[in-house]
């Protein structure tokens, strides 16, 4: 099954839609499957009295507001259009994340094929029933919530016209960047076996290892925040991969699609030819006259595996040879 690779810019495009051409040139290069942004009007989603987390202040003006820091990261309508163009002249799937009613409605009316519920709208109750009866596919991220509270939204969704099948759950940590000893790729497990969902992760540990474990492990959607460059200004650059981090994050996924296979137990293509060399035969441990018993004197297991097989060393033992044979021929019976 090919896992979906969402290459999150979310805000990295620091309000420029320049920035935001470059970053989905950067997405389709890396083979990422979809490019995705954020879409909020400030006044929906934060009071002008609101803090900034730890890591904004870090790699913000600490003079700007949480509110002003957001307002300078908007979308417009007009930009999402030319994103949206953008997107499709280079062949690559174009979608955001609505944090408020109003942009979930903008996202639909612009034809995007599923919706993004963020971690922090979990215990949004409004938000949630306004999402679910649009109709469209479900993507649920779980960062700083209990098993109880992605229980609790998957049973709102599903009350107000959500369909399960169509809801894909994603375990996530909201710190960024986040230590590898609190990412818990053990809680998706948890997640799929308990709520019985299709599971992803959304990664904001530094580095590729961690979504490709999650790969591994059976997430069906991985999403990773990818920048142009780390060093840049703005809330979520130092946490996000480089281009060329993202395009290996992307062929080591597909590899290990590969590597992942069907489950059965069976010698593959590519090793069928070694059997013959790597496994061993019954032959003649010194010169056999016909009419002799084989015995564990007269008989030895060698390379290579094309005469009868060491697994059937006890049968062997106190039959009589039918002809002669030499040191080290095949024994034959």
């Amino acid at each position: 099954m090919k896992t979906l690779i969402i290459a999150e810019a979310g805000v990295n495009h620091n309000g420029s839609l320049d920035l935001a051409y470059q970053h989905i040139d950067a997405a389709c290069a890396a083979g990422a499957d979809i490019v995705k942004f954020q879409t909020f009007k400030a006044e929906n989603l934060v009071t002008k009295s609101a803090s900034k987390a730890q890591y904004q202040l870090e790699k913000t003006d600490s003079g700007e507001s949480h509110f002003e820091m957001i307002k300078r990261l908007e979308l417009s309508e007009e930009m999402h259009l030319k994103i949206i163009d953008k997107c499709n002249d280079k062949g690559i799937r174009f979608a955001s994340t609505g944090f408020d009613q109003d942009s979930v409605d903008l996202l639909a009316k612009l034809g995007v094929d599923f919706l993004k519920i963020p971690s922090g709208e979990i215990t949004n109750l409004p938000y949630l029933r306004h999402i679910a009866p649009k109709g469209l596919p479900i993507i649920l991220s779980t960062g700083m919530s209990t098993l109880q509270e992605v229980r609790d939204a998957l049973n709102v969704l599903k009350k107000f016209g959500a369909t399960m099948f169509n809801i894909t759950v994603l375990h996530c940590n909201t710190e960024y960047p986040t230590p590898f000893e609190d990412v818990n790729l053990r809680a998706m497990i948890s997640i799929k076996e308990a709520l019985g969902v299709e599971v992803g992760y959304s990664d904001h540990t530094r580095g590729i290892e961690v979504p490709i474990a999650a790969v591994a492990m059976g997430a069906t959607v991985i999403e990773k925040h990818f920048t142009l460059d780390r060093s840049m200004d703005g809330p979520d650059h130092a946490a996000s991969l480089e281009p060329n981090e993202l395009k290996q994050m992307v062929s080591a996924i597909r590899n290990i699609e590969k590597a992942i296979g069907d489950g059965i137990k069976k010698p593959s293509k590519s090793e069928a030819k070694n059997i013959n060399v790597a496994r061993r035969s019954i032959v003649a441990s010194k010169n056999i006259k016909a009419g002799e018993k084989f015995t564990e004197d007269n008989l030895a297991v060698k390379r290579p595996g094309t005469g009868i097989s060491p697994f059937q060393w006890d049968e062997l033992l106190g039959l009589e040879a039918k002809k002669d044979f030499l040191s080290d021929d095949l024994i034959s019976i």
